[in-house]
């Protein structure tokens, strides 16, 4: 979360566009974020540059040399952040709105990728080089604060904070997953190099970056020193849709940040009909929007033909069996009502998971993880798609803490149960002699059968209850009447004073 100084900050700048005429939230927001990935690009050429010096292998900077803008040839080192923004203010609006702004647009030389999609149409909106100047001073105010707070994620925090001055964010599930969590669904699927990798509402890209950093960390030999893998890396293993152009607008952003080239961002809406994928992703990570209904009318039938209802989180996991090819892998978030819902449609989809694929863990968290954005309990399911059943037992876990409060601060915490998932997914063979007062246990296939397909870990989890010994009555009469007689004396030795 935000807090502090960087908040003070932020809403420093926020007014700076307010008081300048961009009164439009979603305006500000894009704004802010060209103006982020512009300071980010000289960030990263610089990191990518010494990360190939340090690994002997070639690289030229974005920056180098000359650069041709329209029918113009200009030395691409003004184009950097570290540049011009010691640049007066009249000149360094005129190169941000005559030569860095259209250099952005076209930094993908390839037309058709999602980053010239949505960069296409965008439009610097800074009406002033007063303005811009102002902005510019305090963005790099903001990025010495979040330079010292040395967070994993502290730009997506950003957004966050950013987003939450939408009145309507968190309405169509727009509120952003929490890092650690994205984080924790990643460590426990250990992407590999050769992966397709796809989340069906992918908003900011967030999981998307995440197994990006994961293969950077865990596998930079097998990803970046084999060609074929490079290729399938930066061009083919990155999918994500979404029906927000300033999600789309962002993630692509976000993900070219991270040094992925080509990823596949798309404007889609997955539940439809315009969405053609079956059997093609080897894994998914999502957390779909799980607010309200939607018309039965614009589904895809082959969902509807799985669980028949309006629900978007019944009918995102049908897609997602669908999606996957056999043998793919999916780490989902979904509210508490999917694990235990009676209807018909929640129990369908339930019966599937379990029937006809291998459903594999269900993590129960705790109600705060999603403040201040929502209040809602979720659970993480964990399944691999066979098309023939292969559930034995299923392996739960109750989350109780996540490393921050649950309130609305989300401060930090030392409580936090993450690495005892990670450990525990991973070596689920210990896993076996667990009994059910754990945190952690196995059930049965059966036992959830006989449930009616239950999921939800209080159907299973059994609570020691612990005998207390209390005093015989007499005793706690006689305290009772002890206590009287001092509050008596007492007031006797009031009144007295009173007098």
């Amino acid at each position: 979360m935000v807090t502090g100084e960087l908040r003070s900050k932020i809403d420093s700048l926020w007014e700076i566009f307010w008081t300048g005429g961009l009164t439009n939230p979603l305006d500000v927001i894009e704004q802010m974020t060209y103006l982020m990935f512009i300071h980010d690009l000289d960030d990263s050429d610089n990191l990518r540059a010494k990360e190939a010096a340090m690994l002997g292998l070639p690289y030229e900077s974005i920056f180098v040399k000359e650069v041709q803008i329209g029918d113009r040839t200009i030395d691409g080192s003004q184009l950097k952040w570290s540049v011009f923004h010691d640049f007066p203010a009249a000149k360094m609006y005129s190169t941000m709105q005559e030569w860095v702004f259209p250099f952005i647009k076209n930094l993908h030389g390839d037309k058709e990728s999602a980053y010239s999609k949505y960069m296409g149409d965008a439009i610097f909106k800074v009406p002033t080089p007063l303005m811009l100047d102002k902005i510019v001073n305090a963005m790099d105010g903001i990025y010495e604060q979040m330079a010292q707070l040395k967070t994993a994620d502290t730009r997506g925090d950003v957004y966050e904070y950013l987003l939450s001055k939408i009145a309507t964010a968190g309405v169509n599930g727009q509120f952003r997953t929490p890092r650690h969590i994205i984080r924790m669904m990643v460590d426990l699927m250990e992407p590999k190099a050769d992966e397709i990798v796809c989340d069906p509402a992918c908003g900011t890209s967030g999981f998307l970056v995440a197994v990006s950093d994961y293969l950077k960390e865990n596998r930079k030999q097998e990803v970046f020193f084999n060609r074929q893998n490079k290729d399938h890396y930066m061009n083919h293993m990155f999918h994500g849709y979404d029906m927000d152009r300033t999600m789309l607008r962002i993630g692509a952003m976000n993900m070219m940040t991270h040094g992925v080239d080509n990823p596949f961002i798309e404007y889609r809406d997955s539940l439809s009909d315009q969405n053609p994928d079956r059997d093609k992703y080897s894994l998914i990570l999502a957390n779909p929007p799980f607010k309200g209904s939607l018309d039965a009318d614009i589904v895809s039938t082959d969902l509807l033909k799985v669980c028949k209802t309006k629900k978007t989180e019944l009918l995102f996991l049908a897609l997602f069996l669908r999606m996957l090819r056999v043998g793919g892998r999916c780490a989902c978030i979904v509210p508490d009502g999917v694990l235990f819902g009676s209807s018909t449609a929640h129990k369908a989809i339930r019966k599937e998971l379990i029937e006809g694929n291998r459903l594999e863990a269900v993590i129960s968290m705790p109600s705060g993880v999603f403040k201040p954005y929502a209040g809602v309990s979720t659970a993480i399911l964990i399944f691999t798609k066979t098309g023939h059943g292969g559930t034995d037992k299923v392996w739960f876990y109750d989350m109780k803490a996540d490393g921050y409060s649950l309130d609305d601060k989300r401060s930090e915490t030392k409580e936090n149960d993450i690495p005892d998932i990670i450990e525990r997914f991973h070596n689920l063979g210990a896993e076996e002699d667990r009994k059910r007062t754990d945190q952690s246990f196995f059930v049965p296939k059966e036992e959830i059968v006989g449930n009616e397909y239950d999921l939800s870990i209080n159907k299973y989890k059994q609570t020691e209850y612990k005998a207390v010994e209390y005093p015989p009555t007499s005793e706690i009469m006689a305290n009772i009447k002890a206590l009287e007689a001092e509050i008596s004396q007492a007031l006797a030795e009031l009144e007295e004073m009173l007098k």
